[in-house]
């Protein structure tokens, strides 16, 4: 056989010509994952069955992900790294299908896989095999593009951009686009930092001489999910008009603010000469009536 297949002593098998049924399986990390393989006859006896799902890789010192003998699961020779990981959907088998469900899927589940069914009658034979190859992909961030605040005669200066996304799965594409002429354009940093979950942050920046019309785009393309998350940069002009302009505006508010706060120290001002006038008749009234008292 071009696999192993563990459990069997040496037998007197008949291998039919089968065809190999192969799927590209696509999960984010951390859920489920389902491995297809369908076998399309219905009649089927489990009782009569050997399932074997298996890792693809004569390197690996262990390859068995998970056995099912005459409908029961078998342990024995299980690789320790999908222990309580993996389940068969038992009210499926008799329907042919022997799809293995794989939990919380990590980024050492990448692999390729084979199912292997035999059937043992009057001989065992192989009746069904499937190959699967799991990719992981986790979506990244939208992108973080940062640009500079230019002066109207910075033409020609050279200026940096930044870009910066994450959360993603496996390394990304990064790509600097003028969309002036949607030409690419080589990055001046480019930095892919690695977390303990297995995704990837990515930091890059882009050094370029400024021109007077400058459209620039970052793209983070995650070329297992077909996903391309792109930034653009609105150039953010600083010119001497609007200087000019900014500063008006600064002036007739500051004189704004000197009236008002004359305005208010003249009215102040009226409110203490007019309570200062009621005191000084008040205290003009109460000596003509003790003078006049004093009379008597």
């Amino acid at each position: 056989f071009p696999y192993s297949l563990p459990f069997f002593s040496p037998l007197s098998f008949y291998l039919v010509a089968i065809a190999l049924e192969g799927k590209m399986i696509i999960s984010k990390l951390g859920d489920n994952a389902t491995l297809s393989c369908i076998y399309q006859e219905k009649d089927l006896h489990l009782k009569n069955l050997r399932v074997y799902w298996q890792i693809v890789d004569d390197q690996e010192e262990c390859s068995v992900v998970h056995t099912l003998i005459s409908g029961q699961d078998n342990e024995s020779e299980q690789c320790i790294h999908f222990k309580n990981r993996t389940r068969l959907f038992r009210d499926r088998l008799e329907n042919g299908d022997f799809s293995l469900l794989l939990l919380n899927v990590s980024r050492s589940d990448e692999r390729r896989y084979k199912c292997v069914v035999l059937q043992k009658t009057e001989y065992t034979r192989v009746i069904h095999q499937a190959e699967v190859i799991l990719s992981l992909a986790a979506s990244y961030s939208q992108p973080i593009l940062s640009g500079p605040i230019r002066n109207s005669d910075s033409t020609g200066e050279e200026v940096t951009f930044s870009c910066k996304s994450g959360n993603g799965y496996p390394k990304p594409n990064v790509y600097w686009i003028n969309k002036t002429d949607n030409s690419h354009l080589p990055p001046s940093e480019l930095k892919i930092t690695p977390h303990t979950d297995g995704t990837y942050s990515v930091y890059s920046t882009l050094k370029v001489k400024a021109t007077s019309n400058m459209e620039i785009e970052c793209s983070i393309e995650n070329k297992v999910l077909r996903e391309n998350l792109s930034a653009n940069y609105t150039e953010q002009k600083q010119n001497k008009s609007s200087s000019t302009e900014s500063h008006k505006n600064l002036e007739k508010n500051r004189r704004g603010a000197q009236a008002a706060g004359i305005i208010s120290i003249v009215i102040l001002m009226g409110i203490i000469a007019v309570l200062i006038c009621w005191l000084w008749r008040q205290k003009s009234s109460q000596l003509r009536s003790y003078t006049g008292k004093e009379a008597f």
